[in-house]
């Protein structure tokens, strides 16, 4: 099977978020064949480079979505007015609102009008593709008066929306200059039979600008799509936009709750990471029949020796181990733990992680600085240097070399976020057989199950009363690791991981019709050519038989195998013949 893996700012490049499970899928998917087209977020990730690839990497294509150039395309007048037409309905779509009478009106007559927007939203939205397409792209066109003047005639149309009416012109711009970059992926040359359109599969790594290739390939090339999300965009658009004005944010949330529902509406599955983002998906109009939740496969090996020899840690001692930044809340986890040095004096708290970006490292000396006020020096006698038993450190040092040497120093893990979406760190510390203390955020409880103990976020009290329950019982502390470590082990390793999709890849295929023309060697079609167990590894293909693909010359399903797999001998032999003889050209036409 080809598999068209869309990335966007993840794989293959060295800082991509999304990077580890991605590059674990394609290394433990070793009998398929990839390509990667990825959307590159910011010029120092392209700079830092590419992991290194497997050979199942067929290819790679990437495109900036940073870099504003100049396409140099110009627009006839034919061309402007198709622009104007279709951006004008994109922006009508992105400030209407269904009618709703607050004293009860029709639920039926608002469904409609909600598909009715949805479908002028997918029109507007194909047809910008399809002018990108003849006319060799839209960057030019995206950032013009043009955009910005329909997006300003829709604002003050009837039926807007109330925050939509009161976009200035600073707002309108930065709308029409966000709206350019999202929409780059339509300007792109991907979209051709020998290109994506030759992959048996798109998966999609991420919704949003991600998905976009994958839902052109469909449109032109009928190729099936497959998303997968561990964040749901529009819930992470809330969460990154707050100092916007009400009309930015207003209008973003509409462009990417219209994007999701759209690509929801187009694929053949969803696979959600957790029940967190599963919920946002049906909220933003997800079929439940197309949910498949798969957890993210985390690799447990670094972690077995910590796991096995749970008595190794220091039964005094509390682990935070993490990104620092204010969505982690470490304030209130320097007050909870001024709580707990006054139940429990010989506890110290270990702070591992570094800072990300600015304004983490901007938090991370106020909290230093919270903590050297919290915590004055202590020495154990007159003669002896005192210390803070608060210490923030780093992992890579000869101290802590490791992650799960920083797990392992601690008898309780704990977590004081506000905002999560799937706590990887919470399951390193599961499979390292500790028990945790955690604050109700994103997937937290889905994760640790019934394995530890869960608080209300921003809750310094609480948190402690937690953590001092657990220092004052070993025996509990060591069976919910246990139990943490077991739940790990079975429901978030690489292996379960690349198995979920593994059945998914080949459930969508199965399903889907066959888009290439099986044609023996009078040019006559084969309509009973492709069995199932041409999928399976092997010779089984008759060397006469030939596969023409939709408008392009005739790869095999093997792509660079140079085995043509058709179908056992048995499958070939006497075809039935559905239509009349047709050439190879005429068949690949078709």
């Amino acid at each position: 099977m080809r598999i068209g893996l869309l990335t966007e700012g993840g794989y293959p490049y060295v800082s991509g978020e999304a990077g580890l499970w991605c590059d674990r899928l394609v290394r433990g998917l070793e009998q398929h064949e990839f390509d990667v087209y990825a959307l590159s977020r910011t010029e120092r990730e392209e700079a830092e480079g590419w992991v290194p690839l497997p050979p199942q990497v067929g290819r790679v294509r990437t495109a900036p979505l940073w870099e504003t150039a100049d396409d140099g395309t110009v627009y006839g007048r034919r061309a402007r007015r198709r622009f104007a037409e279709c951006y004008g309905e994109l922006a009508t779509a992105l400030c209407t609102t269904a009618p709703g009478d607050p004293a009860g009106s029709s639920e039926t007559l608002a469904e409609e009008q909600s598909a009715l927007e949805a479908d002028r939203f997918a029109n507007a939205l194909y047809g910008l593709a399809e002018l990108a397409r003849d006319e060799g792209g839209l960057p030019a066109a995206l950032r013009s008066e043009t955009a910005v003047r329909a997006l300003e005639r829709a604002c003050r149309a009837p039926g807007a929306h109330r925050s939509a009416r009161e976009a200035r012109v600073p707002d309108l711009l930065t709308v029409a200059a966000r709206l350019e970059r999202a929409l780059r992926p339509l300007s792109l040359d991907w979209y051709e039979d020998d290109d994506l359109g030759s992959v048996d599969l798109c998966h999609a790594t991420s919704g949003g600008t991600a998905a976009l290739p994958g839902l052109l390939a469909r449109h032109f090339c009928d190729v099936p799509l497959l998303v997968t999300e561990y964040g749901v965009r529009l819930r992470a658009h809330y969460l990154t936009e707050p100092d916007a004005s009400p009309a930015i944010r207003s209008l973003l949330a509409s462009f990417h709750g219209r994007l999701a529902a759209e690509t929801y509406r187009r694929a053949v599955v969803i696979t959600p990471g957790n029940t967190h983002a599963r919920r946002w998906q049906e909220r933003c109009g997800a079929d439940r029949a197309k949910l498949r939740t798969v957890h993210p496969g985390m690799d447990a090996a670094p972690f077995a020796e910590a796991g096995e020899s749970p008595e190794c840690a220091d039964p005094r001692t509390l682990v935070w181990v993490g990104r620092v930044e204010p969505a982690k809340d470490l304030v209130s986890l320097l007050h909870a733990f001024a709580e707990i040095r006054r139940a429990e004096p010989a506890a110290r708290l270990r702070i591992v992680g570094s800072p990300f970006g600015p304004e983490g490292a901007a938090y991370l000396a106020h909290c230093k600085g919270l903590a050297a006020q919290l915590f004055p020096d202590e020495a154990d006698g007159p003669h002896a240097v005192g210390r803070n038993p608060v210490s923030f450190e780093e992992t890579g040092g000869p101290e802590l070399p490791s992650r799960a040497d920083a797990y392992a120093s601690g008898a309780l893990v704990v977590l004081s976020s506000v905002v999560e979406g799937f706590p990887s760190g919470l399951v390193e510390a599961m499979f390292c057989g500790r028990a945790t203390v955690s604050t109700d955020v994103g997937a937290v409880v889905e994760a640790i199950g019934g394995t530890g103990l869960v608080v209300p976020p921003r809750n310094p009290r609480a948190l402690a009363e937690a953590c001092v329950a657990l220092l004052r019982d070993p025996e509990r502390r060591e069976r919910l690791g246990a139990a943490a470590r077991a739940r790990a082990l079975e429901l978030f390793t690489v292996e379960q991981n690349i198995t979920a999709f593994h059945g998914i890849y080949l459930e969508i295929l199965s399903r889907t019709p066959v888009r290439r023309v099986v044609l023996d060697d009078t040019g006559a079609p084969l309509p009973f050519a492709v069995p199932a167990e041409a999928h399976v590894p092997g010779r089984w293909s008759d060397p006469t038989a030939r596969i023409a693909a939709r408008g392009g010359p005739s790869p095999s399903l093997s792509p660079g195998s140079g085995t043509v797999r058709s179908g056992p001998g048995w499958a070939t032999d006497g075809p039935v013949r559905a239509t009349a003889p047709v050439s190879a050209t005429e068949g690949a036409a078709r």
